[in-house]
């Protein structure tokens, strides 16, 4: 998100694309994908289509002259420092956006789409020449999908290698960079290849388990050109994008009968949150001075005390206490606030845990103690166990996986995600204890019900 001042020109992208009816491409996502990122959306209006969530009926095209007015009235009237270029469906219309683009010294994100998710042709079969003569080499980056690399570029890719011959290939018709978008490539991970000055860039980011998202192409190629209208690179603006588009598909809206949508203002829900996050945590921390022997439960390696944002996608969305919470035998201190990123152990508990259950978006580490873990269990909480000599080699010689590996074993084991989560130790590793929460106030409430039944100890 950009913050403008009220003396400066908003800055502005354009969407040359179809109209969606359902909210969820084309268009309408665009100007939300414009708008989250914190620029102004301009929109010229290629197609009007007949779809819902469930797929388009019919694509009929706008006339070529009134297209071109459009553009025309938009360059004549505001400074865009970015085009994206969606459905064009006609030769014509393809013909003309070249023609009221070439030499505008515009960077141009060119979103090649041929078919839609349930099938429906959105490009006329004449039209697919008229595009690569026409726009590839005006362009600055393109877009495709497996289906629609293989189409430019005659090539069948079934592997990264044939992803990258044919960027290559889709390269050498004239444009400037190819991002190839890996989402059909059968792996557990996602892997994009961009290829961009002769050199090849693998994106990768985990799968997300889910039906088919509507408007994710649209987002993505809107939020390239939408990053680079902020000064960043190509290769930065990629990255941001598909980190943008992966928040907002984890956070798709289920608003019909048909697919989900991608939720583009996902991503400023998220960062609205912050505050409140880092606000929350600090309160419950002074609270966490207030208990009593609370100091006796710092453990050597010290305590952290942590709180996500909704549906973290790693260790940044997740708050804590940089340093680390220690004690001088009467008082807890931290050296600062709390803030993202500031805890590596705690939050990769969390993370883990948010996996499995949305809920859970806090926890704190204390030190281990047997009668702890009995009262515990006494006060109803679940509490579960794991044992660091069982972890598999290859997670052992992979730094910082263990605790990953520990709350998933517990969970995948009894179904659900323990209250409180704790391990014996290994050579080098302390004993600890982890309790869970979906914010801070309840990690502090089922602290406190675990201290209830240890008062006349501390």
């Amino acid at each position: 998100m950009v913050w403008i001042r009220p003396d400066m020109k908003t800055p502005s992208a354009l969407t040359i694309a179809g109209i969606d009816p359902s909210g969820g491409a084309g268009i309408s996502a665009d100007l939300k994908t414009f708008s989250a990122i914190g620029i102004h959306g301009c929109s010229v209006v290629t197609a009007i289509t007949v779809q819902s969530t469930m797929g388009i009926e019919d694509v009929k095209p706008v006339e070529p002259e009134l297209v071109r007015r459009q553009i025309k009235a938009v360059l004549e009237d505001v400074k865009i420092k970015a085009i994206k270029i969606g459905v064009i469906y006609t030769p014509e219309n393809a013909k003309v956006i070249q023609e009221e683009l070439d030499g505008q010294g515009i960077p141009i994100v060119l979103d090649p789409i041929l078919i839609s998710t349930t099938g429906q042709k959105l490009i006329k079969d004449v039209a697919i020449r008229t595009m690569i003569d026409e726009l590839l080499p005006i362009s600055t980056i393109i877009t495709p999908n497996i289906h629609e690399a293989e189409v430019l570029s005659g090539i069948k890719i079934r592997t990264i290698d044939d992803a990258k011959r044919a960027a290559k290939r889709i390269h050498d018709l004239g444009t400037k960079a190819v991002l190839i978008k890996g989402g059909h490539l059968k792996s557990d991970q996602c892997t994009d290849i961009l290829y961009y000055k002769e050199d090849y860039y693998y994106l990768k980011m985990e799968r997300i388990k889910s039906d088919e998202i509507h408007g994710t192409g649209c987002s993505l190629s809107a939020a390239i050109a939408g990053f680079i209208v902020l000064d960043f690179s190509i290769i930065d603006a990629v990255r941001r994008a598909k980190e943008f588009v992966y928040y907002g598909i984890i956070n798709a809206l289920d608003v019909g009968k048909g697919n989900k949508i991608i939720n583009p203002l996902a991503n400023l829900y998220k960062e609205s949150e912050r505050f409140n996050v880092l606000s929350e945590l600090w309160k419950a921390f002074n609270e966490l001075r207030k208990m009593k022997g609370i100091v006796k439960f710092v453990p050597e390696t010290r305590m952290n005390f942590v709180y996500s944002l909704p549906k973290p996608l790693g260790e940044n969305d997740v708050a804590g206490f940089p340093g680390r919470i220690t004690s001088d035998g009467s008082d807890l201190y931290a050296i600062s606030r709390p803030w993202f990123g500031a805890s590596k152990h705690v939050a990769r508990v969390v993370i883990t845990a948010n996996d499995f259950d949305r809920n859970i978006r806090s926890a704190i580490n204390i030190k281990y103690s047997k009668e702890l873990v009995d009262s515990a269990k006494k006060a109803n909480l679940f509490v579960a166990k794991f044992d660091r000599r069982d972890e598999p080699r290859d997670i052992k010689e992979r730094e910082g996986m263990t605790l990953s590996w520990g709350v998933r074993y517990v969970i995948e084991k009894y179904g659900r995600v323990p209250d409180v989560i704790y391990d014996l130790g290994d050579v080098g590793k302390e004993p600890m204890i982890r309790i869970l929460g979906k914010n801070p106030i309840d990690v502090l409430n089922k602290l406190k019900m675990i201290f209830g039944n240890l008062s006349n100890k501390i």
